[in-house]
């Protein structure tokens, strides 16, 4: 008999045996609250975030967890204290004010997050990836626009940051 997996977008230190996970592993055998118990522990870190898991269940019921990480936009508005970001500019509401701000330490501890399954080629490009997420969330850098603040790490004003 092969290996089972289930993957689910679990908000993070909150599974539960409702559904769609306890319906999902009921059928497998394998002990349901000790999956819980491991998920909630290794996802605590993302409260009040969806996080993508794949629990993968062995022929002899014992499991093994593969935590994702959450979205760059879903980690910005949580380390900015927001439950949603703003809307860029459209015909009807040109430009749309900034609805939070985030610090150099913020957005260096989204970038510990994200660089194991970034693909940028350095940390310079990593945080200009994440302030591009930012400016469609509407949040700023320090109180500026994040596409200033791009500007300027592409003219070495924060290389010392890095």
């Amino acid at each position: 008999m092969a290996d089972q997996e289930i993957k689910v977008l679990i908000e993070g230190g909150k599974a539960s045996p409702a559904p769609p996970l306890g319906p999902a592993l009921g059928p497998t055998g394998v002990n349901i609250g000790a999956v819980i118990g491991k998920i909630n522990q290794e996802t605590s870190q993302f409260r009040g975030m969806k996080v993508p898991v794949k629990i993968i269940i062995h022929p002899d019921k014992s499991f093994d967890l593969d935590v994702g990480i959450p979205t760059t936009s879903g980690l910005v508005l949580k380390e900015a204290g927001l439950a949603k970001g703003g809307h860029g500019s459209t015909e009807e509401a040109p430009e749309e004010p900034f609805v939070g701000n985030l610090s150099w330490e913020q957005i260096f501890k989204i970038t510990e997050i994200k660089k194991q399954a970034s693909f940028a080629s350095s940390k310079k490009t990593l945080v200009k990836e994440i302030l591009g997420t930012m400016l469609s969330c509407k949040v700023s850098c320090e109180g500026k626009d994040p596409r200033e603040v791009q500007k300027e790490i592409d003219k070495g004003v924060h290389d010392s940051r890095f």
